[in-house]
């Protein structure tokens, strides 16, 4: 079934608009062209949403891997993919800063994959688990899963911050898992499991040893030294003060404003959305 399209894309509109209030110009390669290829297929998708969410019985049982790579870049609607890429944004100019853009963008493509193989698992287990056998038909899209795996590293490489959950201040070390379970209480349209897939793909590359298992895949580039940092154009902007890692553009980030959940409980979509 194809999306459906009703006036005016307002969500997009936003979008575009937090882009260029930002300037492409300040935006990290990697960022941006993650940004580009969502705002693409979300205007020309190469399938239908029901063709290309990922589920247990489309992705495991049918064999249709490739679902792995197009349900993350795939939204419901404008408002999905406004929330999704203006996180982001967020996310991704800190870390593809700090971590440099090929790093960034090899995170990137193995978290969109490894996502969605560790939601069919969970998906697969709460079937088994609560005899029901639907959790195998539950279809998800969106890029959510991969923002909570960004959210888990950012934390890690950026500690000691809070996060306003509810009204709830907490440890930033620990908002993902509050925001996991109000996002599902709030917004019961999300995707649990594509969640927390999620947290637990940024829990092993974090504290497991999927770092060490990309690294060796990668044949051990430089790039994998915490002590050599690639060097980029946008790197200027990072000079001189720390307070850098301020809004230097006059940038309005809706998720610093809204904790991630009071943006998706606004979203209604009738798949699960990550």
């Amino acid at each position: 079934m194809q999306r459906r399209r009703r006036g005016v894309d307002v969500g997009l509109i936003l979008l575009f608009s937090q882009v260029f209030q930002v300037g492409l110009e300040n935006i990290p390669p990697v960022t941006l062209g993650t940004l580009a290829l969502n705002v693409f297929l979300f205007l020309k998708p190469l399938k239908p949403l029901l063709k290309v969410c990922i589920s247990v019985d489309q992705g495991y049982y049918q064999k249709d891997w490739q679902r792995l790579l197009l349900a993350p870049v795939h939204h419901a609607n404008d408002w999905h993919l406004y929330f999704n890429m203006v996180s982001l944004l967020w996310k991704g100019i800190k870390l593809e800063r700090k971590l440099g853009s090929v790093l960034f963008g090899y995170i990137i493509a193995v978290f969109s994959v490894l996502i969605g193989i560790v939601y069919m698992v969970l998906e697969f287990a709460l079937a088994g688990l609560l005899n029901d056998p639907s959790y195998k038909m539950n279809c998800a899209v969106g890029f959510s899963g991969v923002l909570f795996a960004l959210k888990v590293l950012n934390n890690h490489h950026h500690p000691g911050g809070t996060s306003n959950i509810m009204g709830i201040r907490v440890s930033s070390r620990y908002a993902c898992w509050l925001e996991l379970v109000a996002i599902h209480l709030c917004s019961p349209g999300t995707s649990f499991a594509g969640h927390l897939a999620g947290i637990l793909v940024g829990l092993m590359y974090t504290l497991g040893p999927l770092k060490m298992l990309m690294k060796a895949t990668a044949g051990g580039f430089s790039y994998f030294n915490d002590s050599v940092r690639q060097r980029d154009y946008y790197s200027d902007f990072s000079a001189g003060s720390h307070s850098n890692e301020r809004r230097p553009y006059g940038f309005w980030f809706p998720s610093e404003q809204l904790s991630e959940e009071e943006m998706r409980r606004q979203r209604l979509n009738r798949f699960e959305r990550w």
